[in-house]
């Protein structure tokens, strides 16, 4: 693949947009044609798909965080032919656990409270980034404000969203693939990205040390790098 002629489909996660994105963006942009999909509209997985696709380019470069993976798993069940290689980051393919689906529904329900809602509080936060860089208040003022921004009817319709079980998608993808996580990811742990990876037999995996669940953010020149690295295969 000549990288100058390839278009980058950066898939966000919840409650994310473009920001989670703009190292990687700013980096790549020389060398890659960087599209960021829209995932704050549609009430069900397929929906949001079909919004991304229909914004797209014709064929692309593939790459899904988190809430993103999961919708980069739906692209795949009904547009294979459009995706060139598969990148999923801090994600996972398997569906909600009844607890798990429990919980996102009290969350959407806590966030459509008036006046409740402020973008990813302490306790998320906690949730969300490596111990180590809940001392870099840059950092986490940058997440707080791309999380209010977007704001709680986008978390809430969000959260909504099922999430399948991808396995079969992710056995039949035969194409270059990268899972990419962080080591003290908390919300994805490792043992679900050896999982997918073990599914696809291109797929190579890269666990970044000192990161938690928001790779893109806490080590954006690892991200960076390892996407570089995966565009050239």
């Amino acid at each position: 693949m000549s990288a100058a002629s390839t278009d980058l489909l950066l898939l966000p996660g919840l409650l994310n947009d473009e920001a989670l994105w703009a190292a990687q963006i700013e980096a790549l942009s020389p060398e890659v044609r960087c599209h960021v999909g829209d995932l704050t509209t549609g009430d069900t997985l397929d929906a949001v798909a079909g919004a991304v696709l229909a914004a797209a380019p014709p064929r692309f470069a593939l790459a899904g965080f988190s809430l993103g993976g999961y919708v980069a798993q739906q692209i795949l069940r009904v547009a294979p032919e459009r995706v060139e290689r598969l990148a999923l980051l801090d994600t996972s393919t398997r569906a909600d656990t009844a607890a798990r689906s429990a919980q996102r529904q009290a969350l959407a329900r806590g966030a459509a409270m008036p006046g409740t809602f402020h973008g990813f509080g302490e306790k998320l936060m906690r949730s969300y980034v490596a111990p180590s860089h809940l001392q870099d208040h840059a950092l986490l003022e940058y997440i707080r404000a791309m999380t209010a921004r977007l704001g709680a009817q986008v978390f809430a319709r969000q959260s909504l969203l099922a999430r399948p079980d991808g396995s079969d998608v992710l056995r039949a993808w035969q194409g270059p693939a990268l899972v990419l996580w962080g080591a003290e990811d908390a919300i994805t742990p490792p043992a679900l990205h050896h999982e997918m990876a073990a599914l696809m037999p291109q797929a190579r995996q890269v666990e970044l040390p000192d990161c938690g669940h928001l790779s893109p953010l806490e080590q954006p020149q690892a991200v960076t790098d390892a996407l570089r690295r995966w565009l050239a295969d």
